[in-house]
């Protein structure tokens, strides 16, 4: 197979072309982008569809879809009525650390906007999938990730009211769960965690500020503290145009 010499790491093999060779047209037109973005900085505009249709000597459909591919994939975002070169995709680590500090180790502001929180009896499900009591007093609280400002995802927490009974008078919502859990020497133990790509529904996507197909990543962990018990239930919904995740493994 002939490889590019400067094909990359990690890069998709021969940059995507089918083994018959047959490279459709928007693909094309989308490579060529995606060179053009890797010259420009973060936050330069790109030049218009008209401009790139002209430049590539194609219809101006093709160089939509194009873009509307590279918008999904992160490389670029919507400034006003513009289009301009994304930053790069914020790294979260899959490990007990919080969303503060993986946002933080990256040179980013991490911030939270408080949707709700309420308590309420816990219900069967929850119960099941926790390890709680049914009926229980459970909190949720639910907030919005930020990142230097930007939303990039939705945060529901659950725990119970018995662990945590000050949650509503003593947490500051726009703080870190995990630094108020150690303050009243809580530490987690373990935790099962699963991933999933879905699509926002329309409230999630209203309070994220993205279009409703727009793929998201779902996180879902279940924790525990040292000593086994029950700790918290979250579900939380990252943009998958602003976010990867990593993790070190061993043999």
């Amino acid at each position: 197979m002939d490889y590019p010499n400067d094909q990359a790491p990690g890069a998709p093999v021969r940059s995507g072309i089918p083994e018959h060779g047959r490279v459709p047209k928007y693909y094309a037109v989308k490579a060529r982008i995606d060179r053009l973005v890797g010259e420009l900085g973060e936050g330069s505009a790109i030049p218009t569809e008209r401009d790139l249709s002209e430049r590539y000597g194609v219809a101006r459909e093709t160089v939509r879809q194009a873009l509307r591919e590279l918008l999904l994939e992160g490389k670029l975002r919507r400034r006003g009525r513009g289009t301009v070169v994304a930053g790069p995709k914020l790294a979260q680590p899959l490990s007990l650390a919080s969303y503060t500090e993986g946002v933080r180790r990256q040179g980013r502001t991490p911030g939270r906007a408080l949707v709700t929180l309420d308590r309420f009896p816990c219900p069967d499900a929850l119960a099941a999938e926790t390890g709680l009591t049914r009926g229980e007093p459970v909190w949720h609280l639910e907030r919005v990730l930020l990142a230097d400002d930007e939303r990039v995802g939705l945060e529901s927490t659950y725990v119970a009211v018995a662990r945590v009974p000050g949650l509503d008078t003593a947490f500051d919502p726009d703080s870190s769960f995990y630094a108020h859990l150690a303050a009243q020497d809580i530490a987690f133990g373990d935790a099962d965690e699963r991933i999933e790509t879905v699509l926002a529904t329309p409230r999630e996507a209203l309070l994220i500020g993205t279009p409703p197909a727009l793929p998201m990543l779902l996180i879902h962990r279940v924790s525990r503290d040292t000593e086994g018990r029950p700790l918290e239930r979250v579900r939380t919904l990252y943009r998958g145009d602003r976010f990867s995740f990593t993790t070190h493994l061993r043999g």
